[in-house]
């Protein structure tokens, strides 16, 4: 598959689609940056080894691609896309019923839905907490249960709102249907380890110092593994990461990460409703454009 199919046509895209699932951390104003420095030469396969929102892979929509996560709820969530089992119109009715149990019961029926998914882990119920949570949050404890408290918006599910919501899941309904894609479970390590000659390995890791545990814990030792996987994978890779905020750096893009291109921009995520500017960077093995 030849990188225009993907990242070419993102560089005159006017438009970014959001995906149905948030996470910390989505990369939603960043995908025109970093589609811009994706390699301009052939790849056959996109691997993303934290699929996290996917909003980078979902729209850069190439024509083979393998999707991991440790999270084994969002690998659920989009192989219940692709198999069928989890429609656009199933989500409609679907939040819609569930909208009016929350609207009439508030909070109490939100941690009713957790407790339930907690135990079945629904891809709807996933869809369910992910919307009406606390800030968009996505987390989970030790024992992997879903524990992010209620958003506190009796109303979250209005009828445009569901409609936004069915948009979304339409759109990657069709881009997966399209596309030959894969997701799996799996650590980043395997997912490197599978990726074909080739392939285009886009990394979006925790962030070392900026985010807390959503699934996984994160740390140097986890950072260093995934720097000598890429490095030892003999692909093209390209990670999102941070260079510094206005308090603190990054020290290990100038040690770690030394021996990459480094690119950056500056960008801001909300964080409890406030917006936290950052210096935003991305590591590649080649010179972006």
């Amino acid at each position: 598959m030849a990188q225009s199919a993907g990242a070419e046509n993102m560089k005159g895209a006017e438009k970014v689609h959001v995906p149905p699932i948030k996470t910390q951390g989505i990369k939603t104003k960043l995908v025109p940056w970093i589609a811009r420095c994706a390699p301009s030469a052939a790849w056959t396969v996109w691997v993303e080894p934290f699929m996290g929102s996917d909003v980078v892979g979902f729209n850069l929509a190439p024509r083979r691609a393998l999707f991991s996560d440790t999270n084994v709820h969002i690998i659920d969530f989009y192989r219940s896309i692709q198999d069928g089992q989890l429609t656009a119109a199933g989500c409609r009715k679907f939040l819609e019923s569930e909208g009016a149990r929350l609207k009439s019961r508030g909070g109490d029926y939100y941690y009713e839905v957790r407790d339930r998914f907690n135990e079945s882990h629904d891809p709807y119920d996933f869809l369910f907490l992910n919307r009406s949570c606390f800030n968009g949050l996505m987390r989970f404890n030790r024992q992997h249960r879903y524990n992010v408290p209620y958003g506190h918006n009796d109303n979250r599910f209005s009828k445009a709102y569901v409609t936004k919501i069915v948009n979304q899941v339409e759109q990657v309904q069709a881009k997966i249907a399209e596309n030959d894609w894969e997701f799996l479970t799996m650590d980043y390590g395997d997912a490197i380890d599978a990726a074909p000659s080739k392939s285009l390995i886009y990394c979006d890791p925790p962030y070392i110092g900026l985010t807390s545990t959503y699934f996984d814990t994160w740390d140097e030792e986890k950072e260093k593994g995934l720097h000598d996987s890429l490095m030892e994978s003999g692909c093209r890779f390209m990670v999102s990461s941070w260079s510094h905020n206005d308090y603190r750096s990054n020290e290990l893009i100038g040690s770690l990460w030394s021996d990459c291109h480094v690119s950056y921009t500056d960008h801001a995520y909300i964080v409890n409703g406030k917006h936290r500017p950052v210096v935003e960077v991305l590591l590649t093995n080649y010179e972006a454009e």
